[in-house]
């Protein structure tokens, strides 16, 4: 097979970054905002454009076909070719050949208080731009080559940049944040290069060694989650796995459980660290925040308790057990978010906990929210079902034999009141105060699948049923197709999710419904290679929707061709 490091991607879908870095390159500066050019972005303290790459033919621009892979980002010009690679974390380099480049501020005025601000360093005679929106440097060293800085020390309005020049070029681009000794390069631009590669191969190998000529999509899959990985920095001190290096810059919730699935083959610390970033921001009660990102940690909303399921789906594909007290530290975090719904998000005489909004859900705006959003919801009961029968089987493997039978009555009691919620034909959610019923065109009103051991087969098979209206050429809907609310660019009122996909999947195939999950696991895996791994897909004609480069889309895409390839492997053997 080819090297994985020499799979190219188109750059408007999938940023060009490096694993551990806060920095990309992308056309995409904002929320659904994209740029003709390509700008150098940062993810310090939000998502800012600090510069533009202009490249140039004689001082003026020009037009340049750009090619990206994992290793390097290459601009070819009329005349010539520049390129870029990740040095580091927080250095970027560029080489020219017989091509000009500008890199010119991003912001259009320096204000007291906003814009870049750019001044020759006079101990080095580096170009450097301070960017208030980041509230960090970018230091800009030649290390061969002409370089003119226009716009050294102005304020206001007015151009600053600096341009590349002459028949070899070269520099060094550093974020860092009040000082640094000046750069030194020790390694020629291809060495550098070279070693990007085998880092990225590496990668693939650990947590794809299983790929095959069935699993076209694993290296750009692989490439969406590396190059989305952050280091250490600002509130997050663990590596961490942002949604994406577009603006969807955050780690929320129940999107972590995931892309620790997807990490548990072959890098089993960093997919326990990944699921364990969200832990490390639990509050008082025991609630997870909404998001977490580098200078921002929202508690306004939670997220689904979907953490024993995945804690139980993790374990599982580890290779070897983990540690007493990695065991102790995930239990008692579980207990506590566990807690937080049984205390703090139940009516008094209740025994359904309840979403103050879709947000709660990760379902934003399903239709099961439509007539009230204080509900009781089928798919919170069954996630805390699967969460308490996790909590007592932990409770036993660690001795805590008097907690055990306290999670078992929980989970019987949950059990009973989930049942309660089943109108004959699928399950419904209903007003937590004045037990109003909810719609039911939902896909979210079919997860309780996910508790498949604790529901009677009757049940299932309607359940199967139900979710097999939702299924398209491409897999779930979120919103039944036929229904007068679907959109086919609705967010969750039609649009298919990896998530739903992976927990709908997931349920039914411990529920026996093999068929079915082999159909849905297939048809998800054939749209990401068709559309690649985008936020979530139109459901009839399979277009990539919103935010293009998703990590849970292509977390979900490499758990499900793993799980594929060992059962084909599997029943090859027999």
């Amino acid at each position: 097979m080819t090297a994985p490091s020499a799979t190219s991607f188109d750059i408007r879908d999938i940023p060009f970054s490096r694993r551990g870095s806060w920095l990309d390159i992308s056309p995409v500066v904002a929320l659904h905002t994209v740029r003709e050019k390509l700008h150098l972005v940062s993810h310090q303290t939000g998502m800012h454009a600090i510069l533009v790459f202009e490249p140039l033919q004689h001082g003026l621009p020009v037009e340049a076909t750009i090619e990206a892979t994992p290793t390097t980002l290459r601009w070819s010009t009329p005349t010539g070719v520049i390129e870029a690679v990740f040095e580091g974390d927080s250095v970027l380099r560029l080489r020219g050949r017989s091509a000009e480049l500008r890199l010119a501020d991003a912001t259009t005025e320096l204000t007291p208080f906003t814009g870049t601000y750019l001044y020759t360093d006079p101990i080095d005679g580096a170009a450097v731009f301070t960017s208030y929106e980041t509230g960090r440097r970018y230091r800009i060293t030649a290390v061969s080559g002409t370089v003119v800085i226009t716009g050294a020390e102005a304020l206001g309005a007015g151009k600053r940049a600096v341009t590349m020049s002459g028949p070899d070029w070269e520099i060094a681009i550093e974020e860092f944040d009040a000082a640094r000794a000046p750069y030194r390069h020790t390694e020629p631009f291809d060495v550098v290069a070279a070693g990007v590669a085998a880092e990225f191969d590496h990668y693939v190998e650990r947590i794809a060694s299983w790929r095959s000529e069935r699993t076209p999509g694993v290296s750009t899959a692989c490439y969406v989650l590396w190059s989305a990985t952050v280091s250490p920095s600002g509130f997050l001190t663990r590596e961490s796995i942002f949604m994406s290096k577009h603006w969807m810059d955050k780690v929320w919730s129940w999107d972590h459980c995931f892309n620790a699935l997807a990490l548990a083959p072959g890098l089993p610390e960093e997919a326990i660290d990944q699921f364990l970033v969200v832990f490390d921001f639990q509050d008082a009660a025991g609630a997870l925040p909404d998001s977490i990102t580098h200078s921002e940690v929202l508690y306004n909303f939670v997220k689904p308790p979907i953490h024993g399921w995945a804690f139980r789906k993790l374990r599982a594909t580890l290779e070897l057990p983990l540690s007493q007290q990695t065991l102790n530290d995930v239990y008692d975090s579980l207990v506590r978010w566990t807690r937080f719904w049984l205390d703090s998000r139940r009516v008094p005489g209740h025994v359904l906990p309840h979403y103050h909004h879709g947000n709660d859900s990760g379902w934003d705006n399903s239709t099961t929210f439509d007539h009230d959003r204080v509900i009781e919801a089928p798919d919170l009961a069954a996630f805390l079902v699967v969460q308490l029968d996790v909590l007592a089987e932990l409770a036993v493997e660690l001795g805590r034999d008097s907690e055990t039978d306290e999670w078992r009555r929980e989970a019987a009691a949950m059990q009973s009141a989930l049942l309660e919620l089943w109108d004959g034909d699928v399950f419904v959610a209903r007003a937590a105060t004045s037990g109003r019923l909810s719609k039911t065109s939902s896909l979210l009103n079919t997860l309780p699948v996910v508790a498949a051991a604790h529901l009677p087969g009757s049940i299932i098979e309607k359940l199967s049923a139900r979710i097999s209206r939702h299924v398209t050429e491409f897999g779930p809907a979120t919103q039944l197709t036929d229904s007068e609310e679907y959109e086919a660019d609705g967010y969750w009122r039609g649009p298919i999710w990896a998530p739903s996909t992976a927990i709908i999947e997931d349920g039914l195939r411990r529920a026996g419904q093999t068929g079915l999950a082999d159909l849905i696991s297939e048809r998800f895996r054939g749209l990401c290679e068709r559309s690649g791994f985008a936020e979530n897909f139109d459901a009839l004609t399979g277009e990539g929707l919103r935010d293009r480069a998703y990590t849970w889309t292509a977390s979900c895409y490499l758990t499900f061709a793993r799980e594929a390839e060992e059962r084909t492997r599997f029943h090859r053997s027999q």
